[in-house]
Parts: C-alpha cells; structure tokens; sequence
C-alpha cells in the first residue's frame, strides 16, 4: 500500500483486492503494525471488514492479530462481526509479535509476549464457542458474567491460522489444531525445513498433514530486466534494514526467528523478484516442496503486476 497517511491508499487498497478477486485470487491476508512511519496497515480488521462489502468470494485473512496488544474478548467480537458480514470468509491469523518497537509503544514487556498469547487465544476461542455466560479471572486478563456476541459464521471457529518460526512454536501450532503461516522473508531452505517440522508433528499426533495448510508469504515484483531487478533488490534490502531497527531489542539480542536472516542474498531468495521465467522456476521449487499456497506480498507492482502474474500463473 502506498500514500497511507491519505485515504487515496487504502482506496487503492480496495479496488486492487477488487480486481484480485476478479483475476481469480483466492484470499487477501493484511498484516497488522504500529508505530513504524512506513505506512503499515494498523486497524487490519476494520480494513478488512469494509473490504467484505466490495467482494464475494475472497477469503479475508490476517497475518496476523498481535495478541499481546489485545483484549481477547474485545479481538474476538470484533473477528466475529468480520465473519459475520463476510458470510464465513474469515481466516484468522495470530502471533505473538516480533518488533520491539511496538511493545516498547504499547507499554507490553517483550517477555510476556508469550504466556499472554497464550492466555489470549484461549480466551478468544472460549469466547467463540461458549453460549452462555461466564467468567476469568487469569494472570493478565478478567472477564466477569460476560457473553460473546455476535456468533462466529463458521463452526465451532473460523480457520486459526499461526505465524510461526521457532521448532517449539511449529508443532505447538500442529497440536493446537492450527494452520501454519510462514513469513515472506527467511530463505526457502529455512521455510522448508520449518513445513517439515510441522507435517511431522501432525503425523506424531495422528493427523494427516493433507488435513492442514501451510501457507507461505513472498514478496512479488516482475522485473523486465536485471537493472529494474537490481534496484527492486536493492529497494526490499532497504526496507528489510528499516524493520531489523524497529525491531531490534536496546541489547541487540532478538531472538525472533524472522530476525535470523538478512542481506541482499535473503531478499532474494526470500522474495519472487524477477521475470516471469525466474519467477515460474521458484514457484516450481516451492510447489515440489509440498507448499501450494502462497501468499503473494507486491512490491511495488500494483494492480499491473497482479494482472501480468494471473496472465501468466493462474
């Protein structure tokens, strides 16, 4: 998205998820940040929800709910109402966070990030699947006699989705039932190994990894020649850099598995830049992987590189 301190770029936004729908894409996932000054989308699921009034078809994701900046019942509600207006198109996506910068912003201490997750997807899933009144009383949040209102459309839930790039937190993902998201900028070996981790927990637990999705984010942008190339490259490793500083700890000691790798060779080989020949080959490699779906983050392209890639992919 661009020019988002105006309405012309979330306008922009729309008409482009419009025509997304149109060429035949399948979903839109919005991520959610804060505090950056690059322009990032922070009230995702409003976003999202006016979104649901200009399409039919396309599922609407997040990637992702930043739970420990949330009020569980408060994010459930609202989801609910998401999948509600849209019919039962919701894909709810959740994680813990990465960029120090924003727990600094919201006064959340990094540490907690994970009993509060914890505790906040459990609450959002009881709030989604009890009818009557109830109540908690837990570590970091207190509810008293409340009901959870509107129901969601799809039952018991819509999809969970979890961004995850640690071991511990792939197979807790598979246990808890949940979709595996997987970010747009480790390289391809390191998301490969990381599907395999999660097929293999799911069939520790007797599920088949057939019966859960991996979805795997890449930036797009169809280069004409190695110079436009070079400068998308060298654009996306700016980028890269502008989050590693607002997401670094004051120690230097972020332990965030997007934070593992950097450089112009990661934004390569995390990214589909190139010509439609270079993209199609890394397709076909993240296809033999096991991985089908994947969720396409355009650089810069726009509406004419959306089109140029359906022509060619879809």
């Amino acid at each position: 998205m661009t020019d988002t301190d105006s309405p012309t770029g979330y306008r922009d936004w729309i008409e482009y998820n419009i025509e997304a729908e149109a060429l035949g894409f399948c979903s839109s996932f919005t991520t959610e940040h804060h505090f950056t000054g690059l322009g990032q989308v922070s009230a995702s699921l409003n976003l999202m929800t006016y979104l649901a009034a200009k399409t039919t078809t396309l599922r609407l994701g997040t990637a992702v709910m930043t739970l420990p900046w949330h009020n569980p019942v408060l994010l459930a509600e609202q989801a609910a109402t998401l999948d509600l207006v849209s019919e039962g198109r919701l894909d709810f996506g959740v994680g813990k966070g990465y960029r120090y910068n924003e727990f600094h912003g919201f006064g959340v201490d990094m540490v907690d990030a994970d009993e509060i997750f914890e505790e906040a997807l459990a609450l959002i899933l009881k709030s989604w699947q009890t009818e009557e009144r109830w109540s908690h009383t837990g570590k970091h949040w207190q509810f008293n006699e409340i009901v959870v209102e509107p129901p969601t459309v799809q039952e018991p839930h819509p999809p969970i989705w979890l961004a995850a790039g640690r071991p511990d937190s792939i197979r807790a993902a598979a246990r808890r039932g949940a979709h595996l998201l997987l970010d747009q900028y480790s390289p391809l070996h390191a998301v490969f190994e990381r599907a395999e981790i999660f097929r293999d927990e799911l069939r520790q637990i007797g599920v088949d990894p057939q019966d859960r999705q991996i979805a795997l984010a890449r930036g797009l942008f169809i280069a004409k020649d190695a110079a436009e190339k070079a400068d998308v490259i060298a654009r996306r490793t700016k980028a890269r850099d502008l989050v590693d500083q607002l997401a670094e700890t004051p120690d230097g000691d972020n332990a965030a598995s997007i934070m593992q790798f950097k450089g112009p060779e990661e934004a390569v080989d995390g990214a589909l830049i190139g010509t439609l020949d270079e993209i199609a080959d890394r397709l076909e490699v993240i296809r033999q992987s096991g991985i089908e779906y994947v969720l396409l983050s355009n650089a810069g392209g726009g509406a004419a590189g959306l089109r140029q890639f359906s022509e060619a992919f879809i």
